[in-house]
């Protein structure tokens, strides 16, 4: 992730877990993150469905400056690639995805490690279902898991490297 990595997450520590009540809050959260994040920075969400992760990318998307009416669920095109913004966001869902080998032949490795003449450029990548994809997530991965509470209550808490399983 981008040199300030190790100072967002501390932010991330004293504010989390964090509840939300509504969509609105969820993506509300996102956009605070997404004001902070830098190009370089992979988020990888984890949570049941419809637990707000798509919220919370259309909240990252608002603080890159991306209108969240632009954001749709990637779930059948894998990736979908906002440039409105300070800095693009990559949108992946691994939902769909029966091995991680599936997001290699995607070149998923070029977005989260681009290297000197990087193409695509240096953006935010945020990965839905980061689960199924763990093993090519690299070390500095922001890690977050969505939880339902109550029907519309959703718990929002960092998750550690160890805490996710292995693809």
């Amino acid at each position: 992730m981008s040199s300030s990595s190790p100072s967002i997450r501390r932010r991330l520590q004293s504010l989390l877990p964090v509840t939300t009540q509504s969509q609105e809050e969820t993506q509300s959260l996102g956009a605070a993150l997404g004001e902070r994040l830098e190009p370089g920075a992979v988020v990888a969400l984890y949570g049941d469905l419809g637990t707000g992760k798509t919220h919370f990318v259309k909240g990252i998307a608002e603080g890159l400056g991306v209108p969240a009416s632009a954001v749709r669920s990637p779930t059948f095109t894998i990736v979908h690639t906002y440039e409105q913004g300070r800095c693009p966001l990559y949108h992946f869902d691994a939902y769909r995805v029966q091995t991680p080998d599936e997001f290699v032949e995607l070149g998923f490795e070029e977005y989260v490690s681009p290297g000197p003449s990087a193409s695509p450029p240096p953006g935010i990548t945020c990965i839905e279902w980061a689960d199924r994809v763990e093993s090519l997530l690299p070390p500095s991965t922001l890690r977050l898991e969505l939880s339902h509470v109550a029907p519309r209550t959703r718990r929002v808490a960092l998750r550690s490297a160890a805490d996710a399983p292995s693809s």
